[in-house]
């Protein structure tokens, strides 16, 4: 469900934490800043779907409340809620891990009916949502793409939602590009993916052995990358670069069965995302430079990855 890439960001997000922390940690206490940061994730995922299904069973609230008026006219009357029974919606209110998510985290306390109310008008005079509500099977194709819709065309462009988001939720920021990646997973595959656990164990281990590893190598990745700079100060490097470098060197030297090929992509890309305009340049250069120096020196050991999960 999250990706390796995914994996590697929450990593150094909380390697970027600890230095930004002055005081001395408690060897457990990594671990629990990276579990933190990825329940968080997972909250934020249950909240995004939760509000989707509100969106959609919103229809039933409709039809009530204008079949209730004291004169109701013909379409008052007539209100469609074929959405409100939309296969993916189903799904996911059957899915226990679901269930879980929105009693334990309090969903229903956290969403903004007024906004929800609002995107579903937005919905309801839409072409699509007319061709929608209009066919009279219910095929796989278009239950996901109606949901699809009320996800990327009206709840993400909404500046009065993200707001929302952004008051109950500290990581939307960091974690826009991969909630719009797990909630489009998600729709075309709603049976294999739980609510519960966003990890697979594999993928944990990982990030845990990734997280240790370089705090534990970080005098001796230091030792390695300092050489390289030239005339760079090491302590005027945004020390986000810094950590990409010894996340990649660590790679390099310590997880046989991730190729350096995609160590020195995967990081490349991250600093282009997360750090400075010119990061994602620094950071080849410097990574190639180390990648070409290590094998030389036949310190980088690869195993096949021919069946690896990369």
């Amino acid at each position: 469900m999250i990706s390796r890439r995914n994996i590697r960001v929450k990593v150094m997000q909380t390697l970027y934490t600890i230095d930004s922390i002055s005081s001395d940690m408690k060897p457990e206490e990594p671990i629990a800043i990276l579990k933190s940061k990825i329940n968080r994730s997972r909250d934020l995922f249950a909240y995004l779907m939760y509000f989707i299904i509100e969106t959609a069973r919103y229809a039933e609230i409709d039809a009530r409340l204008k079949a209730g008026k004291h004169l109701p006219t013909e379409s008052d009357l007539n209100v469609n809620t074929k959405i409100s029974g939309n296969d993916i919606i189903w799904k996911t209110l059957e899915n226990k891990s679901f269930s879980n998510a929105v009693k334990n985290e309090k969903l229903e306390h956290i969403i903004n009916k007024e906004i929800l109310k609002k995107i579903y008008n937005q919905l309801v005079p839409t072409d699509i949502y007319k061709e929608y509500i209009e066919a009279q099977s219910r095929e796989k194709k278009s239950e996901k793409k109606i949901l699809e819709y009320i996800f990327n065309t009206l709840m993400l462009p909404n500046e009065e939602f993200i707001s929302h988001l952004e008051d109950h939720f500290i990581n939307w920021d960091d974690d826009a590009s991969l909630m719009q990646t797990l909630v489009l997973n998600y729709l075309n595959k709603p049976t294999a993916i739980s609510f519960t656990d966003v990890l697979s164990e594999e993928k944990w281990n990982f990030a845990k052995d990734l997280l240790n590893t370089v705090i534990e190598k970080a005098s001796h990745t230091l030792e390695l990358i300092k050489p390289k700079l030239n005339n760079w100060d090491a302590d005027r490097i945004a020390s986000l670069d810094l950590i990409i470098l010894q996340m990649g060197v660590c790679e390099f030297l310590y997880f046989e069965t991730i190729p350096t090929k995609v160590t020195i992509n995967e990081y490349i890309d991250l600093a282009k995302e997360y750090s400075t305009p010119q990061s994602g340049q620094f950071v080849n250069g410097l990574l190639d430079n180390l990648h070409k120096d290590l094998s030389a020196q036949n310190k980088i050991h690869k195993k096949s990855f021919k069946n690896s999960v990369l």
